[in-house]
Formats: C-alpha cells, structure tokens, sequence
C-alpha cells in the first residue's frame, strides 16, 4: 500500500474507532468520512461496506489487547500478571462489546476474523500464564483462562468499578496455588 493510501486507512480506522465506542457501530459512515478528511471513495475504496470496517476496528483492537498483553508478560510481576490479564479483558469488553456483538450479528462464527482473534488471544494468554507460573495454581490452563475472562467480562458488564475490582481480586486469589 502506497503510503498515502496506508496513512487514509489508519485515519478511517482511527475515526471509526472513536465514532463506534461513542455512538456505535450504526454511525452514519459520512461522519466517518468527514472526520477522516477523506473522500466517501477513498473510505469505500479501502471498506467497500460497513462490515469490513468494524471487522478492522475489531482486528485492530485485538491488536491492542495482545500488544498489552504480551507487554504485561515480559514486564509485570509474576504475582500481578493475572489480575492486570483480567482487568485489562475486562476494561476491553466494556468498551467494546458494541463492537464485538456487530460482528457477531453481520458474520457467522465460522468466519476467519474469529478464528484469527482466537488464536491470537490463545497465544497472549499462553504468555501470561507462563508469565504467572509459580504463582497460579499447576492445573490452570489457557483455556481456563480464556474462559474465566470472558466469564468476568460478562459478570462485570452491570458491576460498579468497585464490584467489578472485587469480582477481580476473587477470582485472581483463586488462581493461587494453595
């Protein structure tokens, strides 16, 4: 991609990013393209419909999620890996669970952006809890991760920030070896 090209793309994403966590994925795609600076073309040329717009946005925000994931791994504390793991699932999911269940409504589950985020977060979360070995639990798998932060995502999602902190800490202690 030529580097004007490149730079239009990373502004539409960047725009519709910030469009989609304020008002959701149902945003009028000309706001987005008036705030991008860019022509409707340009905008259809790179997302030929709204779908693979939120598709990007959501890949990107996995991005996001991995990124800090992988950085908790190599620089957290072994004792704090866990709950930073989580809170960060959970700061995730609270802002974009718009996002996540438009992709789920415009695309089946079969779809490759799934499989392709799974698989990401399948990796990240093999770094943390390598990361927290010696301070979770020797049963704890990946999966068990994964599906204890989904878990915490869904019981959060009406919690106060102080319940939702508890409901953390609680599950976090449980991952502790005895």
């Amino acid at each position: 991609m030529r580097a004007d090209a490149r730079r239009n793309y990373e502004r539409i994403v960047a725009v519709a990013r910030e469009l989609f966590a304020a008002k959701g994925t149902d945003v009028p795609l000309d706001e987005v393209v008036k705030r991008a600076g860019v022509g409707a073309g340009t905008l259809y040329r790179h997302f030929p419909n709204r779908d693979v717009l939120v598709e990007a946005v959501y890949r990107e925000e996995i991005g996001a999620v991995a990124d800090h994931g992988r950085k908790l791994a190599a620089d957290a504390a072994p004792e704090d890996v866990m709950l930073l793991w989580f809170r960060e699932q959970v700061r995730f999911f609270t802002r974009k669970k718009g996002l996540t269940f438009a992709l789920r409504a415009s695309l089946d589950q079969e779809h490759e952006v799934f499989s392709w985020a799974h698989g990401v977060l399948h990796e990240v979360a093999d770094e943390v809890l390598a990361a927290a070995r010696g301070h979770v639990r020797p049963e704890v798998t990946t999966v068990d991760l994964l599906r204890l932060g989904h878990g915490l995502c869904v019981a959060t999602e009406r919690a106060t920030p102080e319940e939702a902190e508890r409901m953390l800490e609680i599950v976090v202690s449980g991952l502790r070896p005895a």
